[in-house]
């Protein structure tokens, strides 16, 4: 440990990683657990459904953008900061009125201040072990991993049961539910923040970042955003076509969440090891693979499969591109450079729900549209491929 270390480094991780629970798993991904119930109750199609995660992601690009704008004259920590207790805030204000334009209203502020929040989330993490690479990988991998899939199981496991047993139209209290356990973790995720100091800027500048070279990095992280977040958003619906029972599809969320969370076991000497896009490129393969199994192989034992493949891989794509960056760039531009992966993706993961949703109206079946995702995601994986490690 270096004297830059903050006293307790797991501890601040835990709180880090709390606050992208707070702003990965609540925020984005809760959504999908509740859109059956909501898309019942308020008479929509696929592509209406769809719109509030691509809503969700509209304000995800505003927000990474003004991240990105941000992050060097005010840092990253206070950003955290803000997008934490902001996106709190929002989750709660979700579940107090049903009309769709109130819905899309905090749909969009919970992704912008949850953008400011998760993208500088890896910026700080990454001033954690700096001395002891082996460790670095494995904190960012336990950020995005273990802090994001704690919200899947935590949502997983009560959502499905609370509309199983009250029916769907209790789904706003899905919402309240959800905020309220977002201000329990917030206090450790403000403390965590506050252990931690800005990276020193360069009294003279900074050099720009080498975008032509990242070029295969950045789109292998296009296609991620494009094709994970069908399955994010469509599986419950998807489930529920198939006549899936309450519990069963909180089982298959719970051990979604679960293998997010022990993810970064898996993938840490990977992240560690490699400086080339290879560890993305691997990701989206299998992210690829959980997302077509349940369509290729449809039942019920092929679904819990799908959830650990999906599961074991789809978190630790920022973990991979945050990695990237911290291997192959100086410490001064590790937050430009996450937030401009982050924006890349934001604009990715806009345009797939409504376009999955529209896919699912044509066709009359939601499963097209998760191979379409797989599609998309194995070319990203060859593309990934391409990125060779840069000279600092």
């Amino acid at each position: 440990m270096t004297a830059t270390d903050p006293a307790r480094p797991w501890l601040v991780l835990t709180g880090l990683a709390l606050g992208v629970t707070v702003t990965n798993g609540f925020a984005r991904f809760a959504y999908g657990l509740l859109l059956p119930a909501m898309k019942s109750e308020m008479g929509w199609t696929y592509a209406q459904s769809g719109w509030l995660n691509t809503a969700n992601a509209i304000g995800y690009i505003i927000g990474a953008v003004a991240t990105m704008l941000l992050i060097r004259p005010i840092g990253p920590r206070r950003l955290f900061l803000f997008g934490l207790v902001t996106t709190t805030l929002a989750l709660l204000a979700t579940g107090l009125y049903p009309a769709l334009w109130w819905q899309t209203l905090w749909r969009v502020l919970a992704g912008v201040f949850g953008a400011m929040s998760f993208a500088t989330s890896g910026a700080l993490t990454a001033q954690l072990f700096r001395d002891d690479p082996r460790r670095n990988a494995l904190a960012i991998a336990i950020l995005f991993g273990s802090g994001g899939g704690l919200g899947i199981v935590l949502s997983g496991a009560a959502l499905p049961l609370m509309l199983g047993h009250w029916g769907y139209e209790s789904w706003p209290w899905g919402w309240v539910v959800i905020g309220i356990a977002s201000l329990s973790f917030t206090p450790l995720g403000l403390w965590a923040a506050l252990q931690l100091t800005d990276p020193k800027q360069p009294e003279t500048g900074h050099a720009p970042l080498p975008l032509l070279r990242m070029l295969p990095e950045l789109a292998g992280y296009a296609g991620f955003g494009l094709g994970y977040i069908v399955y994010m958003t469509f599986l419950s619906a998807w489930m529920t076509e198939q006549s899936a029972t309450a519990g069963f599809i909180a089982l298959t969320w719970v051990t979604l969440g679960t293998c997010i969370c022990i993810s970064p076991i898996l993938w840490r000497p990977i992240l560690a090891r490699f400086a080339s896009g290879l560890p993305l490129a691997m990701i989206l393969t299998g992210i690829a693979i959980g997302s077509a199994l349940p369509v290729i192989l449809p039942g019920g034992p092929i679904l819990l499969i799908s959830a650990v493949i999906f599961g074991l891989s789809v978190f630790m794509a920022p973990g991979a591109v945050t990695n990237f960056s911290r291997q192959n760039l100086p410490p001064q531009s590790w937050g430009a450079a996450i937030s401009f992966f982050t924006v890349v993706f934001a604009i990715a993961q806009t345009i797939g729900p409504y376009a999955a949703g529209w896919v699912g109206d044509l066709t009359g079946n939601i499963g097209v549209s998760l191979l379409v995702a797989s599609g998309v995601l194995l070319t990203g994986a060859v593309v990934a491929l391409l990125q060779r490690p840069l000279e600092r």
